[in-house]
């Protein structure tokens, strides 16, 4: 069971492949060193190696500030957004990681390797501690293999193992539909149930409403928010222009039919660019696509009538059920499978749970995060100058409307449609496996070489 807490997790931009994902594993990395002890060797020396996407774009993704952040013991939960700068540099500058005895020389022991790739993903991480005499003491590998999620190589093999079955375990779409027949219960009821086998009733509402208010919270700092974004790009923030033409014209007789698009567009933009400027995101199911799933749940809360808590709880339950899915039968890593992964997935999410939250049958819901998921394929990962922005930030907006679409479309349906989300589903990962991994969140294809980085 991969758990909705698992795919909702409060941390901060621009990438939770990139950015949170290497934090955590530079900070278990650290345990680790700290577990073993001085002992008759010390430890004097780590050594921090990345490969693949997370070296050919790590810097535009912040994956340095990211792994410094995590060998001083950070976590991306709790960590001040406006620190990480501070911190990082004040680390550049004295080497000291607060662990005794160990200086930590960045220029020399930050590795990034663009030459290598570790077998089992292209984000992968080599951490290493030597002594006095580099002689080496300890080795841990990782690998971010997207929306936050980090595994050791030793893991790998185990990595799907729960600890122990959920009640209403589901291995795909089918599962799921067949469940909600043979059960009466709906999709969010089920998701419930398997939640409740991991914490209690009260964590998991306060949890649910902690996620949604982190969502809100994002929306309404990128609203306010003005200026270029961060790495030369020289993008400028949006949101806040758009807020202010929509708030002018929300009380005159001009407002076109289709202003509720902007809106919608609005919320995915501010969240995106709070994400490019390294703010407090929530993974949803990535940080490249973190604005698509909070968008919808602001559009259900604001623009549709009978919105309650009960109802974004069962919106984000809904989203984590198909996300989940989505995770462990295909991927929603971009440096996987490409940007079809990420947006794609998120646009899935979001359109399964406004058709639940609107209170749509399972199978409407099966086919929203179908039709959604579907005219996302193929879609490439190729962000300019390894930057969560072009065409990251509009893409996620482009991704809410479409989510909405999808809804509506199924909403207007009886659930009876001709291609199933896990043929869908099976599309997407085979259309990643083919795809040539210039497109795959390298910045080494498509617009990240056709259009001028500055």
């Amino acid at each position: 069971m991969i758990s909705t807490f698992d795919l909702f997790k409060i941390g901060i931009g621009p990438s939770s492949s990139h950015t949170v994902g290497p934090m955590v594993a530079a900070r278990r990395f650290r345990e680790a060193v700290l577990e073993r002890g001085q002992g008759e060797r010390a430890v004097t020396r780590l050594v921090a190696e990345i490969y693949g996407s997370l070296a050919w774009t790590g810097r535009g993704h912040a994956t340095d500030v990211a792994i410094l952040l995590g060998l001083l013991g950070h976590e991306p939960a709790s960590i001040d957004p406006d620190r990480t700068t501070l911190l990082a540099e004040a680390l550049r500058r004295t080497g000291d990681l607060g662990i005794p005895g160990i200086v930590f020389d960045v220029e020399r022991d930050l590795v990034f390797n663009f030459t290598d790739i570790l077998p089992l993903h292209t984000n992968g991480m080599r951490f290493r501690a030597f002594d006095a005499e580099d002689g080496m003491l300890e080795e841990r590998i990782f690998y971010s293999v997207g929306g936050g999620f980090v595994i050791a190589d030793t893991e790998a093999d185990s990595v799907s193992a729960p600890a122990a079955a959920p009640p209403f375990a589901f291995g795909s779409a089918r599962d799921l539909l067949d469940l909600t027949l043979r059960t009466g219960l709906t999709i969010p009821q089920i998701q419930l149930a398997n939640e409740l086998s991991l914490r209690s009733r009260e964590a998991i509402e306060a949890g649910l409403d902690g996620i949604r208010d982190a969502m809100f919270a994002c929306i309404e700092r990128g609203l306010r928010m003005e200026g270029e974004l961060p790495g030369g790009l020289r993008v400028r923030r949006r949101a806040k222009r758009l807020h202010d033409s929509l708030e002018a014209t929300r009380l005159t007789n001009s407002r076109p039919a289709h202003e509720i698009m902007d809106w919608i567009s609005l919320f995915a933009l501010a969240v995106n660019e709070e994400n490019a400027s390294g703010g407090r995101v929530v993974t949803a199911p990535t940080n490249g696509a973190a604005g698509i799933v909070p968008s919808v749940l602001r559009y259900s809360r604001d623009f549709c009538p009978g919105w309650s808590d009960e109802r974004g709880r069962d919106f984000l339950l809904t989203a984590a059920a198909i996300g989940g899915l989505i995770k462990s039968r295909a991927s929603i890593s971009g440096a996987e499978v490409g940007c079809q992964g990420e947006v794609g997935s998120a646009a899935a999410m979001a359109a399964a749970g406004l058709t639940a939250a609107l209170g749509g049958s399972a199978f409407q819901i099966e086919n929203a995060a179908e039709i959604a998921m579907e005219h996302h394929l193929g879609m490439t990962c190729d962000p300019i100058a390894g930057l969560v922005q072009v065409p990251c930030i509009e893409r996620n907006a482009f991704g809410a409307n479409k989510a909405v679409v999808a809804a509506s479309l199924a909403l207007r349906g009886d659930g009876e449609h001709r291609v199933s989300l896990d043929e869908v589903i099976e599309t997407m990962r085979q259309t990643g496996h083919d795809m040539q991994a210039k497109y795959k969140e390298t910045s080494l294809g498509g617009l990240a070489v056709n259009v001028a980085a500055c």
